[in-house]
């Protein structure tokens, strides 16, 4: 095991693992204080609940700060259909590579299911993110108000079998 970084400005050792239900608090706290939702985004993470019942229900990983078990991002798989229906990195943990991380797990997990793509529905300011990661753009998703009022880019992973 990676001793753990402990010294100010130093860049966390992170682990990436299954989320319990015990995460939810803290899962629904980033998903709900993200710069990424500011403005006129907000409305659709106010009231979003990352509850225990939807961890238990789907793949959802988290990645931590091993020094102080700090959550820095998290993501959720679905199976069936394929997707990639949340993924969160804490505002304070940007610029870190705990997204590519993220996104390589996620891979790594989807293979491990025999999914050969993995579809995103993507936040439009996040779809920058997504193609510089390798996923392509096949079309847009219209907005549903009062609960999306905005079109979102949609996207897909291809999960390359493994080597």
């Amino acid at each position: 095991m990676t001793p753990s970084i402990t010294h100010p400005g130093a860049k966390p050792t992170v682990t990436v693992r299954r989320a319990t239900a015990r995460d939810a608090r803290r899962l629904t706290r980033l998903v709900r204080g993200s710069r990424a939702y500011e403005g006129p985004y907000a409305a659709m993470v106010a009231d979003y609940r990352v509850g225990p019942d939807y961890i238990d229900a789907h793949r959802v990983f988290v990645a931590v700060d091993e020094a102080d078990d700090r959550v820095l991002g998290f993501y959720a798989l679905v199976l069936a259909p394929p997707e990639l229906d949340l993924m969160f990195v804490a505002d304070s943990a940007q610029g870190l590579g705990i997204g590519r991380l993220l996104i390589a797990h996620m891979h790594t997990e989807a293979r491990a299911a025999g999914l050969d793509h993995v579809r995103v529905v993507s936040h439009p300011p996040a779809e920058g993110f997504y193609r510089s990661m390798g996923a392509r753009r096949t079309g847009t998703v219209l907005a549903r108000p009062p609960a999306v009022a905005w079109d979102r880019p949609e996207l897909e992973f291809t999960v390359p079998p493994a080597a």
